[in-house]
């Protein structure tokens, strides 16, 4: 064996470096394992980030121009655009009026300034016409091109209130409608005192305890700001104690014993229930007649 040779057995020979068989592992964030998480895919959550900065752009603009006027502007020209082009109120229907005037109806319904379609105000005509004593409920809405539609619900009357020499067409919850005179009163219980008319769902319930006896009253009065007399088509008067219950148990009282005996109509004035052990009854006063003159 030559030199040369046992040079070159005794070189260290330069190998390369082995490549392991394992890949290097990828270090997940928190945040994409909440994505993973999520039953949406990283593309839907990018475009819905996306969507909602635009949206908060057009939020910001809008209210850099409402506060600025802008929009003011802007609606009032789109307005008056729509108004020129025929949509402008024209015409107004008016339904459920039977005791209103109709024209009053017409008359706030086009009090508004403003006759396009776009800048007419349905609350505020609305309220408006619930200043009307007689409307319960109104409902308004637009027709195109030109028509606003007014269905109006009336309160019925349910008896006359009558205080101070004032007399006054009241509904079932003692609501004002109109001032009447004394010649207009129709066919309608009348309703005597000072606040009375706040007391009219509580005399509907106390009538209601004699249903016989409910038809034949023409009149209440509130006495003392504490209990009622009653009024009959008869003639009679019933003086009620106090109390709501107390009240009702004199009165099924009284309507049982005129069912019995028929009290009504036998020419007693005044009954008087407010003692509890006992009925009160009071005759109409004996007129003296005098003797005719001899002839």
């Amino acid at each position: 064996m030559t030199a040369a040779s046992v040079r070159r057995t005794n070189k260290k020979s330069k190998s390369k470096p082995r490549k392991s068989g394992r890949k290097k592992v990828r270090q997940v964030s928190i945040f994409d394992k909440i994505l993973r998480a999520m039953p949406v895919t990283e593309a839907q959550v990018q475009k819905g980030l996306t969507w909602g900065l635009v949206g908060v752009f057009v939020l910001g603009a809008y209210s850099v121009a409402h506060y600025t006027g802008i929009n003011e502007r802007i609606s009032s020209q789109i307005a008056t655009t729509v108004g020129a082009a025929g949509f402008e109120v024209k015409r107004v229907e008016v339904t459920g009026v039977n005791r209103i005037d109709e024209l009053k109806v017409y008359e706030i319904t086009l009090a508004q300034k403003d006759r396009s379609m776009m800048l007419v105000d349905i609350d505020q005509v609305r309220d408006d016409l619930m200043g009307n004593g007689w409307i319960k409920d109104a409902r308004i809405s637009r027709r195109l091109p030109d028509t606003l539609v007014v269905e109006i619900i009336e309160r019925e009357p349910a008896a006359v209130w009558q205080r101070n020499g004032k007399l006054s067409l009241i509904d079932k919850t003692g609501y004002p409608l109109q001032q009447i005179q004394k010649e207009e009163i129709p066919d309608l219980p009348v309703i005597v005192g000072k606040k009375a008319n706040e007391r009219v769902p509580e005399l509907t319930k106390l009538l209601e305890v004699a249903p016989a006896l409910s038809p034949m009253v023409t009149g209440a009065t509130w006495i003392g700001n504490r209990r009622w007399n009653l009024e009959f088509d008869s003639g009679e008067t019933l003086a009620l104690p106090e109390g709501e219950e107390t009240a009702a148990a004199a009165l099924l009282n009284f309507a049982r014993m005129d069912g019995v005996n028929r009290l009504l109509g036998r020419g007693v004035v005044h009954f008087d229930l407010r003692d509890s052990e006992r009925a009160y009854l009071r005759m109409p006063p004996k007129v003296k007649t005098s003797p005719a003159p001899e002839s």
